[in-house]
């Protein structure tokens, strides 16, 4: 009776053996997957652009001579640094030049004859004063004294109008040396010039209304840059000047500049019927930053609508639909309800539903990834 006891249980033991061996030979392969720690952290709330931006001067200026000629001189190159005044660009102007030289001596000659007038206008008030006195004691005619005074008025009258000859001949050198002017093409502030579109020689015409042409000379201020970028309307309502915000460009890699909102666009771009935008412009806050900078550069913004200081945070690719995450538990996954928080592409905070500490799965896209599946971590082999 006891041998039979002792077989029965042998052949028990075995029967479990067997059963669980072909379990383990044929159970699921764990499947491997990406597993980020729960911490406390730093979570911000922020909205970026949807289109790529540009990095702009805060004065750039294309320029061309208000009228057309030919370029007789051409004193800067493209790269210079020129400052406010400097003459970039000068048209032949002889003509204009002896127009001015004639201009100036037909003022002096006015000048002078007005001078002439003047004296004879005087000597004329002095005779005609002499001749009412003597015509008063009776020695001088009455016709000799009305003659007089009628000169000396004359003389006065002369005068005035050689006054105003010298005035209009000084407004003739004023026109002259506007036209003058107008051949001159000097910088509007200090820059640097960046585009020269000319050669000395060549002939240069003013656009004709309503058909741009390229400038003669692209001038641009490099001390201060700021990016403008295009915003989804969705979005632009909670942004405001002042605002932290965070530049990016493709130049630089992984590098991140301080910047800060300096204008919101107070309209909406519809340049694409179904992505219609808002241009914000953000300055470089720390002026280091700036120096290797190029206008033109592609650039990327970041603008922080609020902050959660020392708060659970998630990585937001973790979550799933209706707030959910997938929790490693023991080489297996849970899945659990969570309360976010604020929220940005990298952190998600987590109100509820989540310690610090636990550790949720990244790669929820992998096939099998679900609650209840076995899993291990990527990096580490199944245990045997």
């Amino acid at each position: 009776m006891g041998r039979s006891r002792t077989t029965v249980s042998a052949i028990g033991i075995a029967a479990g053996a067997v059963v669980l061996l072909v379990y383990w030979l044929t159970r699921p392969e764990a499947i491997p997957v990406r597993l980020a720690t729960i911490d406390r952290g730093i979570v911000e709330s922020t909205v970026a652009n949807t289109r790529a931006g540009t990095v702009k001067a805060c004065q750039r200026a294309r320029v061309s001579p208000a009228v057309g000629g030919r370029i007789d001189a051409l004193p800067v190159h493209e790269g210079d640094r020129v400052e406010a005044g400097q003459l970039l660009l000068e048209l032949w102007n002889d003509d204009l030049e002896a127009r001015l030289e004639l201009a100036e001596r037909e003022h002096a000659s006015a000048l002078a004859n007005g001078e002439q007038a003047c004296v004879r206008a005087d000597v004329a008030e002095e005779e005609a004063t002499r001749q009412v006195a003597l015509h008063r004691q009776g020695i001088a005619s009455d016709e000799g004294m009305r003659r007089m005074v009628a000169e000396a008025k004359a003389g006065r009258a002369g005068c005035r109008a050689a006054g105003e000859t010298a005035r209009v001949a000084e407004a003739q050198i004023a026109v002259t040396r506007a036209a003058l002017a107008q051949t001159r093409l000097r910088a509007p502030f200090a820059g640097i010039v960046a585009e020269i579109n000319g050669e000395l020689g060549e002939f240069v015409t003013p656009s004709p209304v309503g058909i741009p042409t390229p400038p003669t000379v692209d001038l641009i201020d490099p001390t201060c840059p700021y990016v403008s970028a295009p915003i989804d309307e969705v979005d632009a309502g909670g942004i405001r000047p002042a605002m932290t915000a965070r530049i990016s460009l493709d130049a630089f890699g992984d590098r991140a500049f301080a910047g800060r909102v300096r204008r919101v666009a107070p309209y909406v771009l519809d340049l694409e019927a179904q992505a219609r935008t808002v241009d914000v412009e953000v300055d470089f806050t720390v002026a280091g930053d700036t120096g290797a900078l190029l206008v033109g550069y592609s650039a990327d913004i970041e603008i922080v609508l609020d902050t959660r200081d020392d708060v659970v945070r998630v990585p937001t690719e973790a979550l799933l639909e209706a707030h959910r995450v997938l929790v490693y538990a023991d080489g297996t996954l849970e899945e659990r309800d969570v309360e976010p928080g604020l929220s940005n592409w990298r952190y998600t905070e987590v109100r509820s539903g989540l310690r610090a500490g636990e550790r949720v799965v990244l790669s929820v896209d992998r096939d099998g990834v679900e609650a209840g599946a076995r899993v291990r971590p990527d990096g580490e082999s199944e245990p045997s």
